[in-house]
């Protein structure tokens, strides 16, 4: 009598769907920072503004950033009517341009600013960012 061999089944493949839904996730979240962060670099507009300076501090409990405020001045309309006082709200990159504002604080200045698109939360309060000051003569 002749004994049939019956072939093994094989197992079918393995499905790696998981790893599959984590990497596509994970290109999906790598992909979405990476727009978050060019979005938030980018310059929307730039140039300067001049006015009394009026505050500067660190503020912050974990993110400590720098802020300022420059008092734009009312505004004569001419039939003897003042506009309101404008407060131009501002963020600083860096110690050096703080410490020099600083220095600059109730003195007549002209500030050098970039406004961003959208910033993020621990470059500071506002969109505009100082980058430079002097003194007006």
């Amino acid at each position: 009598m002749e004994t049939v061999k019956q072939p093994i089944p094989t197992p079918p493949p393995k499905k790696h769907t998981f790893r599959k839904v984590v990497i596509v996730t994970t290109l999906i979240a790598i992909a979405g920072l990476w727009i978050f962060y060019l979005v938030c670099g980018m310059t929307y507009s730039e140039g300067t503004r001049s006015g009394i300076l009026t505050k500067v501090s660190k503020k912050g409990f974990v993110f400590k950033t720098f802020e300022g405020e420059l008092n734009i001045g009312g505004i004569n309309q001419g039939d003897g009517t003042i506009m309101p006082n404008t407060v131009f709200k501002f963020s600083v990159y860096d110690k050096k341009t703080y410490d020099k504002l600083d220095a600059l604080q109730g003195k007549k200045i002209v500030v050098s600013y970039q406004q961003v698109i959208k910033n993020f939360f621990w470059q500071g309060e506002s969109d505009y960012f100082v980058h430079d000051a002097r003194a007006m003569e």
